[in-house]
């Protein structure tokens, strides 16, 4: 009865049938022993038809474990000879992806390692970190091969650090799905390259990229031009604010070395000015009413007119009036903005194409954080393929059903 009781309970069907269980006190162990049915003929990968049995070897499985004690199935396993004379290990049903762990096991290893450091799971488990890092490594590749990126047409292309130092790695993602499809080391044109290559590979060539946006790095603006031909380059609205924000404090940190009243001004300067409180507001206004003979409130006034003009969707209107702001700017004498508006000029295109895409980084600047925070809880990672790895089982939302029906 007890043997009927753990079929039911692991989803063991004929010809596989449990034959025993036993509990070693001692090491708090639960073996479940299985075995399959004499005369039973089994299919073997590569090979058309089911073969005898040619012999057995005895397998352990690593199981769920039985309320808090470690589980393992004892699985006499058979071995089939092939037609052509090779002799072939039959895989049973509830074998993982990884030699020595069941499905259901996997499964639990992939819901808890996107939460957790892969040291946390392993304690959890009550495996060893390599193991556990063996196993997602494992199904990011499985769940890669059977991806399809054939609908693919907008891209999202970012850099984020790995480590301490200039020592990046580069993110393409599905602008509309929002998922990240490939990860590449370093931040030069190549990285671009690399990034195409591995697109190609699921279904997804160069030439059907429609839009891309990235930063204004030159390596970025020269790798998407050269590999994504058809690709529309699009600038977001938000770095393009952000150099104006950073041009605003800059001018606020030179005036304020002789006009102490700009000193506590800085995040009511960069601040949404719906977002402050009262007396904050109240500041602001009595700093800009000073526009005429303090630059940093000139500085300000230009940031909101960028942010405005950015606002507009007609194409036409927004490139008029960059191009008319970028002419007022620089004829100011408000330095730091006078570098944005040459920026602006430089990248007019892609910052005017913001106006018609409407695509963004911002998801992907999110995903990123996800990142850098589970790079913290594991204290870094040694290796691009656990940071690859890392970041797919973050960000990539693999399809991880098609490798292992329990996994979500």
């Amino acid at each position: 009865m007890h043997d009927r009781l753990f079929e039911a309970a692991l989803g063991i069907v004929p010809p596989w049938s449990v034959v025993g269980v036993r509990f070693d006190e001692a090491s708090k162990v639960l073996t479940v022993g299985i075995n399959f049915t004499p005369g039973s003929r089994f299919a073997a990968g590569g090979a058309t038809g089911e073969f005898p049995v040619h012999d057995t070897v005895t397998k352990t499985y690593r199981h769920l474990n039985f309320f808090q004690h470690e589980c393992v199935l004892e699985v006499r396993t058979p071995r089939v000879k092939l037609p052509d004379g090779s002799v072939q290990l039959v895989k049973p049903p509830f074998a993982g992806k990884l030699s020595g762990f069941t499905l259901l096991f996997e499964a639990l290893v992939l819901m808890l390692a996107p939460q957790m450091p892969f040291a946390a799971v392993a304690r959890v488990m009550g495996i060893c970190a390599h193991r556990v890092l063996a196993i997602c490594r494992r199904y990011v590749a499985l769940a890669l091969q059977a991806a399809d990126f054939s609908q693919v047409k907008a891209l999202a292309i970012d850099e984020t650090s790995r480590a301490r130092g200039h020592d990046y790695i580069t993110l393409a993602a599905d602008a509309l799905q929002r998922r990240v499809l490939a990860v590449a080391e370093g931040r030069e044109a190549k990285t671009v390259a690399t990034i195409a290559c591995e697109l190609a590979e699921h279904g997804c060539p160069p030439e059907q990229i429609e839009s891309v946006s990235i930063d204004m790095s030159p390596a970025f603006i020269k790798g998407c031009t050269d590999e994504l031909p058809n690709a529309r380059i699009t600038f977001d609205k938000f770095h393009v604010v952000w150099h104006a924000n950073a041009a605003v404090d800059k001018m606020r940190r030179i005036e304020q070395r002789a006009d102490k009243s700009l000193k506590g001004m800085r995040w009511s300067l960069l601040k949404d000015r719906a977002s402050l409180r009262p007396e904050a507001a109240a500041d602001l206004d009595a700093l800009i009413a000073r526009m005429t003979t303090v630059r940093t409130a000139r500085a300000w006034v230009y940031k909101e007119q960028l942010r405005e003009i950015l606002e507009r969707k007609q194409i036409n209107v927004v490139r008029d009036m960059l191009k008319h702001w970028c002419t007022c700017v620089m004829r100011s004498k408000v330095e730091p903005m006078k570098e944005v508006a040459a920026m602006v000029r430089r990248h007019l295109q892609g910052i005017v194409a913001w106006a018609q895409t409407r695509q963004t980084n911002g998801f992907l600047e999110a995903l990123n954080g996800l990142f850098q925070a589970a790079k913290r809880r594991a204290r870094g990672f040694a290796s691009f393929d656990t940071i690859r790895t890392v970041i797919f089982l973050i960000a990539g939302r693999l399809d991880f059903a098609t490798v292992n029906p329990h996994a979500r």
